[in-house]
């Protein structure tokens, strides 16, 4: 288990334990491994707050008495923190991608009882028994839950195979920011590197291993990603507009749900759900297409003309 791994597990279990707010000096003086100047303690916990919220667990922030302007605290409501393990959801998968890979035991290791220890001898009370069962034996149904869970934690690059929905295989580069499961299939979901976009791929169609890139620039996970929100959007059909040349793109035409006459062109409008498919057919038909709307299909035009006058020069 890597020292980080370690450090987001005993934080998650002494802020449910606790009775009440933890302040910052408490977690820092009591769970090993915020080390170094006060700076860098900070910067540290901001970010496994953000790592933890990512998973999909909530940290409230509070204080001591609410009377009074004293200093913040923070704890995690056992009842916000549930694991479901009939009909798993997204929301419910909190800690999946982190403790799975982490545990195959006991829910508390001896790091994690030496934190609750030092809690209680500077006057945190502590109730073990509020604690969820946070380490279930669950077993995914992929050999490289692992790996993503790794390459999350570590904030690394992974190189995979996909198996596309024509059957074909492609090369993914993908900076991952979360894991989930949405109607019995698992998700992976991140920044793919080649089309600057975020992406979604099903865990069973990677064909092969995963592998962690074995140098690469650390990435930051966007504040405003939601995972949930993104599992939400699978296979909903955008709308996309486009200007086409009056009597031309006839393959655009023929999935066209609206027309209107705007003389040299019509402008029609058009659904899709996988927008490499409509880049590619857009692109087929050269100027005799214009996209109007959505900006997102707008700059996946723009940027992949780019890359083809690249080629040729």
């Amino acid at each position: 288990m890597s020292r980080k791994i370690e450090r987001l597990i005993n934080l998650t279990i002494a802020l449910l334990a606790t009775r009440r707010y933890l302040t910052k000096n408490e977690i820092f003086s009591t769970i090993e491994g915020y080390e170094g100047a006060p700076d860098a303690k900070e910067r540290m916990f901001e970010r496994d707050k953000d790592d933890l919220r990512n998973l999909g667990i909530d940290i409230e922030v509070g204080g001591f008495d609410p009377a009074f302007d004293d200093e913040a605290g923070y704890r995690i409501k056992s009842e916000s923190y549930v694991l479901d393990l009939g009909d798993i959801t997204g929301s419910e998968v909190a800690l999946l991608s982190l403790a799975a890979a982490a545990w195959r035991g006991a829910a508390l290791d001896e790091a994690a009882h030496s934190a609750l220890i030092k809690l209680k001898s500077i006057g945190v009370e502590s109730d073990l028994d509020s604690i969820p069962n946070i380490a279930p034996q669950i077993r995914t149904p992929n050999a490289n839950f692992e790996v993503i869970s790794q390459a999350i934690s570590q904030r690394a690059i992974l190189h995979f195979s996909y198996v596309a929905k024509d059957l074909g295989t492609q090369q993914r580069r993908i900076a991952p920011y979360a894991i989930a499961t949405r109607k019995g299939f698992w998700y992976l979901a991140g920044l793919d590197l080649d089309k600057q976009s975020v992406r979604t791929f099903r865990l069973d169609r990677i064909d092969g291993e995963l592998q962690i890139a074995k140098s690469s620039i650390p990435f930051e996970i966007p504040s405003e990603f939601n995972i949930l929100k993104t599992l939400e959007t699978l296979g909903q059909t955008k709308v996309a507009t486009i200007d086409i040349r009056k009597g031309k793109a006839h393959l655009l035409r023929s999935n066209a749900l609206t027309t209107v006459d705007k003389g040299e062109w019509d402008q029609i409008t058009c659904g899709y759900q996988e927008i490499e498919h409509i880049i590619e057919l857009i692109l087929w038909h050269g100027d005799d297409a214009f996209v109007i709307a959505p900006s997102e299909l707008r700059l996946g035009v723009i940027g992949a003309l780019k890359k083809l006058v690249a080629h040729h020069e």
